[in-house]
């Protein structure tokens, strides 16, 4: 599905980011005044605000006839508030490597990219003791973008650790294969086996990830 980030802009911020995303060299704030049927001084304030929350950014000074004006362009995050396929990609990929290599040779694939993530990662574990690397494996995950804590219960030694959601869980839906990627990950992070105690694909209400 499209992602709209455009919760929390007013009408006029709206139009200014298409404006220029329109106009991919920029535009002065009189042009967007012109474009956007408003005052000089209600750009500017707007333009600022965009500025702030790095949605815009300055370019080129642009000669308007007289002195240079100054010239504003979208920022990759300004960019990147336009509505996205990524999902849609990604299950044309998966897809078409599930048909190539097979459901066993699409798993092998998934954990071989888990952990080389994973070697990517380790440094950030080096010197810990388990729990405290779990800690770290949380916070990790949180950064990619998981809603992440541990869990210890009484009589456990060690913490589960739940994901109360899943960033690709279309995904999963459609290939449970990919649950596998999470696995290689965390078990090449902690160096132990992982078991997948609960799954939000599979109806629980946090995915659960529990030390063997």
């Amino acid at each position: 599905k499209a992602r709209h980030m455009f919760y929390g802009f007013g009408q006029r911020q709206h139009a200014l980011l298409e404006a220029l995303l329109f106009q991919k060299n920029g535009l002065t704030i009189d042009e967007l005044a012109s474009k956007l049927g408003i005052t000089r001084t209600a750009v500017q304030q707007h333009a600022l605000t965009l500025k702030q929350g790095g949605y815009i950014e300055k370019g080129n000074l642009t000669n308007t006839g007289g002195r240079p004006g100054q010239v504003y362009v979208l920022s990759k995050n300004g960019i990147e508030l336009f509505p996205k396929q990524y999902s849609w990609l990604a299950e044309l990929l998966l897809k078409s490597i599930k048909d190539q290599l097979g459901s066993p040779g699409f798993e092998e694939k998934l954990k071989e990219i888990g952990k080389g993530l994973a070697q990517n990662l380790k440094p950030k574990l080096q010197g810990l003791s388990l729990i405290e690397k779990m800690q770290e494996v949380s916070n990790i995950m949180q950064t990619l973008g998981y809603k992440t804590e541990l869990e210890l219960k009484d009589g456990e030694e060690l913490p589960v650790l739940k994901a109360h959601n899943c960033i690709y869980h279309h995904l999963a839906q459609d290939f449970e294969e990919v649950c596998q990627l999470d696995c290689a990950l965390l078990e090449s992070l902690l160096d132990k086996e992982i078991e997948h105690e609960e799954c939000m694909v599979r109806d629980g209400d946090v995915c659960k990830f529990k030390i063997k």
